[in-house]
């Protein structure tokens, strides 16, 4: 019976997660999701066996421990990046610095892809023009504009608070937005600058003004592949591949591959395709029809679901024993009210990030998170409802001579079963809504984009 919840949690597994001989992984923009994708093609049409792509997995921090603890063997990422949100270097690194760094972790930076992709700060050219803007400096003459910047640039210390004390920023409107609900504040005048990635395809389309870094406060962000030192013993067709993919695409390369998603609405893989084509000098292969809205909403609903109920009944098996052993005594109530409680408090992101390095990426940890944070409305309920059964009733089950086991199955879980089915009922809503950030480790549902 103890072992019910490990196999309830592994069913999904059995189904079709065997492991693959080489991961990919991307972070959570189109940019990242082409490049990941060209990397997993390449290495297919070099003969590599086993490569999985894991898209859209997040930001550097949850990417980066999915490569350090073996789940990703290699994933697209930049040097400005590198240098202040993985080695938190005060200083500038050069490549060879950031390669003896990370060596000691197993990790290796490859040279160069090509091109920077740094950050910029933009604005319309409406306001632009309105407000005489052309460089940083100028945005500092300025503290009424409304920024709408992106979480991680608000947290980086590359980004925004950085970059406040180097041009002495006092802007006095600043709210985080996610990077596609900021292009349309943008358009819509909800806000008047928003941070970028230089290249981003939204910049041609929406008429965008890069404010000039007058300052030199952002360094470069060269992209290079980070990867698993081991992979060349494990595979070495694999580093051959990552390898061809240096030096080879330059900025407007990269420019019209980001477009083609953002703007002409292919798929990252048609994109990653034709990019390939550009590079090899063959021609690009026809784009494949896109996957229906319909499809993609009925397959993410059919994963979220299969997350959200899977969790949901291991919490059950879980959470209503514990319950019933809080009854036992106060100490032991509270020692089981307080770890579910602590742990409905950790943030679901910081929750994911500590089980990547214990499960790895994909449905496990994603079902694990939704399962810790199902059991304190189903433990307490249960606890709650088996505590306040009326005296006179549970004296007169214990009258007529009912075991302890036969007074909890016939009076008291059925007394108390409003309370529990309470509880289920709001763990199974909390479970809805943090279910969505499983896509953030490659579990899939519909956070999805």
């Amino acid at each position: 019976m103890r072992a019910l919840p490990a196999l309830v949690l592994a069913l999904p597994l059995a189904a079709g997660t065997a492991a693959a001989a080489v991961t990919i992984g991307s972070k959570a923009f189109p940019e990242s999701w082409v490049l990941g994708e060209a990397l997993a093609t390449a290495m297919r049409e070099d003969g590599v066996a086993g490569v999985t792509h894991r898209n859209n997995l997040g930001g550097t921090e949850i990417v980066f421990e999915a490569l350090r603890s073996g789940s990703v063997d290699a994933y697209p990422d930049y040097t400005g990046t590198i240098q202040e949100v993985i080695l938190h270097s005060p200083r500038p690194l050069s490549l060879a610095e950031m390669r003896d760094r990370l060596a000691a972790e197993g990790i290796g930076v490859s040279d160069p892809i090509g091109f920077n992709d740094g950050y910029a700060l933009a604005v319309t050219g409406a306001v632009a023009r309105r407000y005489g803007l052309r460089t940083l400096s100028d945005l500092a003459r300025h503290p009424e504009l409304r920024l709408g910047l992106t979480h991680e640039f608000l947290g980086r210390a590359d980004g925004f608070p950085g970059l406040a004390a180097r041009y002495r920023l006092t802007a006095r409107n600043v709210r985080g937005l996610e990077h596609e609900l900021a292009y349309g504040a943008l358009a819509a005048g909800s806000i008047d600058v928003t941070d970028i990635y230089t290249t981003d395809a939204q910049i041609q389309r929406l008429g965008l003004t890069l404010l000039e870094d007058d300052r030199r406060f952002f360094p470069r962000y060269d992209a290079v592949w980070l990867y698993r030192l081991d992979l060349e013993r494990r595979e070495p067709r694999a580093l051959v591949s990552l390898r061809r993919l240096t030096h080879v695409i330059d900025e407007p390369r990269m420019i019209r591959a980001n477009a083609r998603v953002v703007l002409g609405g292919q798929s990252y893989q048609a994109s990653a395709d034709s990019l390939l084509a550009e590079i090899s000098g063959r021609a690009a292969p026809a784009p494949s029809a896109p996957r229906s809205l319909l499809d993609s909403v009925s397959r993410n609903t059919a994963q979220h679901l299969k997350l959200v109920l899977v969790s949901l009944l291991a919490a059950i098996l879980i959470g209503i024993p514990l319950g019933i052993l809080a009854t036992h005594s106060e100490p032991v109530a509270g020692a089981i009210l307080s770890l579910a409680g602590l742990l409905q408090t950790v943030p679901s992101l910081a929750l994911l990030a500590m089980l990547i390095p214990l499960l790895g990426i994909g449905i496990l940890p994603a079902l694990a998170a939704l399962f810790l944070y199902s059991l304190l409305p189903i433990v307490r309920n249960t606890y709650v409802g088996l505590t306040t059964i009326p005296t006179p009733l549970a004296e007169a089950a214990e009258a007529i001579g009912l075991s302890a086991r036969a007074r909890l199955i016939r009076v008291r879980l059925p007394m108390a079963s409003p309370a529990i089915m309470a509880g289920i009922k709001t763990s199974a809503v909390i479970n809805v809504g943090t279910a969505t950030l499983a896509a953030l480790i490659g579990a899939g549902g519909l956070g999805e984009r």
